[in-house]
């Protein structure tokens, strides 16, 4: 699967996974809301040939029931409608509509099938045929507040690769030669230790005695702490001396599933406990109940009508007598809004589908064994959701009927008048202002949604946004995400910024911004944003719904004050930096050598070609005003290195390479030998430090030849040169060069600890020489032959660009070589792109099911619910298909002069003076005398001290005549300032912050 298009979802899949999506061919039937998000996905996700069928026949286009329809699709056909739209999204997949009965020569065309929508009895037909031919089959429903699926991928499935990410790995420290084996591993960085897990599999490589364990079968391992591993009988193994990893492997796994005929009577549900088996049981008999009831009414239950939730319980009962006891709550609240349509749930469902698809077609994860069930029935507890009647809940021939059915017509108007902030609109964005035009989100008076985001749409992003095209690629996000919203739904107001969110737009998004909203979704992609997204609503007191995705795992995090605790800032991340002496001399994981190949593309590449261009920018015009300046080391050299052709950018890139992979590794040798110790009886190559060999060049071995062709052309390139594509003259160049041979240097001091110092930027420029009269003709004179005036730019500087191809071959060869100098195993073109551009996986059903629960959670913002245990936090594996939710803790307390205050509490004063003008410091000084009995001591604004009792008298009387705003920058309509202060008498540590509202 080539192209950065789906760049992003091979970290996910698998990098073999795009010619097996290609080969696909999937049916997908019913096409309402989780059959659009099915097809939808597996669309952009590159599946071959798409499918789709809707039992419901060839009617008229409606934009009430799914996503891919708009009003200009009203009154045609809404399959083919839906083909069109689907049809744009990836010019790579083939979608076609089918009318075609379910027969078996049909079915037989397809790897998988998924029906949605559909009567048991079709189900259960389809099923038995599937099953008998290997076809995988998978059932997706959504009715209102509930969601069921189900995987057949019959009775010998293989999965090739059951877990998602890179598979792990620890440098060896020692191997205890007993039995039980204990395996040492080295410290990893910012003290990490080994991340195994009890059971993992693995083998060995580089091991310097006890050989025995290289490439041995795989062995399980036991966890016995954060550094110690315990492996089988090592005592009849030859003694560890040094070196080696200890390596994951991950075996295939077959797994065998029933016909859904089978599993329909005694469902396998995955679940955490018997609590929420007895849940999903319950569900399980209610779908099962509502066939029936379908069956026997021609219709679902009506919403908020009891005797048809009764028949429904009593249908359950006997249909699932064999499950045990149900919960008849919630068999009767499902009941009660089966009839619902709600697009988040949709969305949750159909992204699950969808991913299971994908699983059955790349055989990459674990496919769900084999029901799965969700349901959001929590909403139904929140006040004003709990006494809707029948009549508040009847269709009004509205597009939001399907809502209506679950929430009523009062709801739906008060979702109309919303006011919301979505920052962030890419994967997780996209997918959220699609459901927020299905669900009708400010789509009424006074409504109003603010969608920011900086960037730009670019390829990678295509793969999972629904709302981007082709066309779009380099057009303002957010600009393009409102439009496709305008146009699935006029009536939402929506306004699009290209604005960071953060302390220099302020002035746009200030306090007064904040707080006249009802609620701020957080779609950001990095952790600064995050925070700063945080401070700002808990200073407003503003919900937010933080969302994120990293492959297939999703999460979501409401804070909703007062309720809830604030949201935990991420912890413990890493900016990619390594210790600078770990990367020039050290490094002991292909991280190490990727960094060090990025910054080799950068010294060579990128910074000599800026400075030789910025010295000659600035270089005067007049011979006499050169006297005495002096060129940078870079500029000079630069000059001294300049190529004249492909042969001397060759020849370069040969030298270059010596130098790197065979002088400089022969010299720490020499410094350090292999038996040098650091001191008596300990090993100087031992532990987290590998001993390197250096590499002998070889004008017919590839990874060679790969590393000078990529760096000779990046280095033609700087210089403005034409490259050669002939391997066979390059070859022949490089068989004609004769290098000196090496000499070490004696007493050349190398440094042999790690200090804390992060890689730096650039390395050190070196030392500048006099500008000459020859060097500055030589300047001239390049310049001029460029064609190019005081102005040109001599030089091209490369800025690396992970989706450069050109790039990424410097970038793969140059590391795979240190990490062969250095016994590292070396990464493929997937894993090298990953960690050198900072990739991170994503995948479009990870963010249309995260998408689908951050929309629950808006609802019950809507209707200001003040019920904690009716809010979720999520966390969706959909590696596993497991879905962990938990209620949001409440706030934490302390106490403050003999009363317990909650985190949210504050002092709030509307700070007008007695003269109607701004409080002075000494009017709100008497006012926390007056109401609260609290003698200030000290007065600040931040790091700025408006009052200090401990002051002389003279600057004590100037503190408390002075307004609190003086000498503040001023910003926004509704000015607020948050003070602290100290009391007299006070030992607590924490105490209420102050707010002064100014006039």
């Amino acid at each position: 699967m080539a192209g950065a298009r789906y760049s992003r979802q091979q970290y996910v899949l698998g990098g073999g996974s795009g010619q097996r999506l290609r080969a696909a061919a999937v049916l997908v039937s019913g096409l309402r809301g989780a059959g659009a998000q099915v097809a939808a996905a597996l669309v952009l996700a590159g599946t071959g040939r798409v499918v789709l069928r809707d039992p419901r026949g060839a009617g008229s286009a409606g934009c009430a029931q799914q996503f891919l329809l708009q009003e200009n699709d009203v009154g045609q056909n809404h399959v083919q409608a839906s083909q069109r739209r689907l049809a744009e999204l990836n010019p790579d997949v083939e979608v076609t509509v089918s009318t075609e009965e379910l027969s078996e020569d049909f079915l037989d065309t397809f790897q998988v099938v998924v029906l949605t929508e559909s009567p048991l009895e079709e189900q259960l037909r389809v099923g038995d045929i599937c099953h008998a031919k290997g076809i995988c089959f998978i059932v997706a429903d959504a009715k209102g507040l509930a969601g069921q699926l189900f995987c057949d991928f019959g009775e010998r499935f293989v999965v090739e690769d059951p877990a998602e990410g890179d598979l792990l790995y620890a440098t060896v420290q020692h191997i205890s030669q007993g039995n039980p084996g204990i395996v040492t591993c080295a410290r990893a960085e910012e003290g990490r230790g080994h991340r195994f897990s009890d059971g993992n599999l693995v083998t060995f490589s580089g091991l310097e005695g006890m050989t025995e364990l290289n490439g041995c079968k795989p062995c399980p391992v036991r966890v016995l702490d954060t550094y110690r591993l315990e492996i089988g009988d090592m005592s009849a193994f030859s003694p560890y001396r040094c070196g080696g990893q200890v390596l994951q492997v991950r075996l295939h796994q077959e797994h065998s599933y029933e016909s859904l005929r089978q599993a329909l009577a005694m469902p396998k549900i995955p679940v955490k406990s018997s609590a929420e088996l007895q849940r999903s049981r319950s569900l399980h008999a209610t779908f099962w109940a509502l066939h029936a009831f379908r069956e026997e009414r021609g219709r679902l239950p009506q919403p908020r009508a009891p005797a048809d939730a009764e028949r429904v319980l009593e249908l359950a009962r006997s249909l699932g007598a064999h499950l045990g006891p149900l919960d008849e709550d919630v068999v009767r609240a499902f009941a009660s809004v089966s009839a619902g349509d709600l697009c988040p749930v949709a969305s949750f469902i159909g992204a699950l589908a969808a991913q299971e698809a994908l699983k059955a077609i790349t055989r990459k994860l674990l496919p769900l064994d084999q029901w799965f069930y969700f349901d959001a029935l929590e909403c139904l507890a929140m006040e004003g959701a709990a006494g809707l009647t029948q009549e508040d809940c009847e269709p009004r021939g509205s597009r939001y009927d399907g809502q209506i059915a679950v929430f009523g017509a009062n709801f739906q108007e008060e979702l109309g008048r919303q006011k919301f902030f979505v920052v962030g609109a890419g994967a997780i964005g996209c997918e959220l202002l699609k459901n927020f035009a299905m669900m009708g989100l400010a789509a009424g008076p006074g409504g109003d949604i603010t969608v920011t985001d900086m960037d730009t749409v670019a390829d990678s992003n295509l793969h999972r946004q629904f709302l981007f095209r082709a066309a779009d690629v380099s057009k303002p996000k957010a600009e393009v995400a409102a439009a496709a919203m305008r146009r699935m739904n006029p009536a939402v107001k929506v306004t699009a910024h290209q604005n960071q969110v953060g302390p220099g737009t302020e002035q746009l998004y200030g306090d007064d911004f904040f707080q006249q909203l009802d609620g701020v979704i957080s779609a950001v992609d990095t952790l600064e944003a995050r925070a700063y997204l945080e401070t700002r609503c808990i200073r407003s007191r503003t919900p937010l719904l933080d969302s994120g995705t990293e492959g297939a795992r999703g999460d979501v995090l409401p804070m909703v004050p007062p309720l809830t605790k604030p949201l935990q800032s991420a912890t413990g991340s890493t900016d990619g930096t390594f210790p600078l002496c770990t990367l020039r001399y050290y490094p002991n994981a292909i991280e190490h050598t990727l960094q060090w190949a990025r910054d080799e593309f950068e010294g060579l590449f990128q910074l000599p070609a800026e400075s030789v261009n910025q010295f000659l920018e600035e270089l005067p015009e007049e011979p006499a005003q050169r006297e005495g300046l002096e060129v940078p080391e870079r500029v000079w050299r630069s000059l001294q290195e300049r190529p004249r052709d492909w042969g001397d950018c060759v020849r370069w890139a040969r030298r270059h390479w010596q130098s790197h992979y065979h002088d400089a590794i022969a010299q720490l040798l020499h410094t350090f030998p292999p038996t040098h110790e650091s001191s008596p009886g300990v090993p100087f190559w031992s532990g987290d430090r590998r001993c390197p060999h250096p590499l002998t060049f070889d004008p017919s071995n590839d990874a060679h030849v790969a590393y000078i062709e990529a760096a000779a052309r990046l280095w033609a390139q700087t210089y403005k040169l034409p490259t050669c594509s002939n391997r066979t003259a390059t070859q022949d160049i490089l068989c004609s060069m004769v290098l000196p041979p090496f000499v070490p240097q004696d007493r050349l001091r190398i440094p042999t600890t790690e200090g804390t110092d992060a890689v730096e930027e650039a390395a050190d420029p070196g030392q500048p020489m006099e500008l000459t009269q020859d060097l500055a003709q030589d300047l001239a004179q390049w310049r001029q032959e460029l064609g190019g005036g005081m102005e040109a730019r001599v030089m091209e500087p490369i800025h690396f660009e992970k989706d450069d191809d050109a790039h990424m071959d410097f970038i793969m060869a140059a590391s795979n070589l240190r990490a062969e100098n250095y016994g590292i195993p070396p990464a493929d073109w997937l894993t090298s792109k990953r960690i050198a551009g900072h990739i991170v996986p994503a995948i479009v059903t990870t963010t249309a099911a995260v998408a689908g629960l951050v929309c629950l959670e808006v609802y019950k913002l809507v209707w200001r619910c003040q019920v904690l245990s009716c809010y979720r936090i999520s966390t969706l594996f959909l590696s596993e298909c497991l879905l962990l939710q938990v209620e949001p803790q409440q706030p934490p307390t302390y106490w403050y002069r003999g009363k317990e205050w909650s985190y949210w509490d504050r002092l709030e004063v509307r700070a007008v003076g007695a003269n109607g003008q701004e409080m002075t410091v000494r009017e709100l000084l008497d006012w926390l005398q007056r109401e609260h009995g609290w003698t200030v001591s000290k007065l600040l604004h931040g790091t700025t001290m408006l009052y200090d009792a401990e002051d002389d008298a003279e600057t004590q009387a100037r503190q408390r005549a002075q307004k609190l705003s003086d000498g503040m920058e001023r910003a926004g309509a509704l000015r607020q300032l948050e003070l602290q202060y100290l009391c007299k008498g006070d030992t607590e540590e924490e105490c209420p912050p102050l707010l002064c509202i100014l006039p």
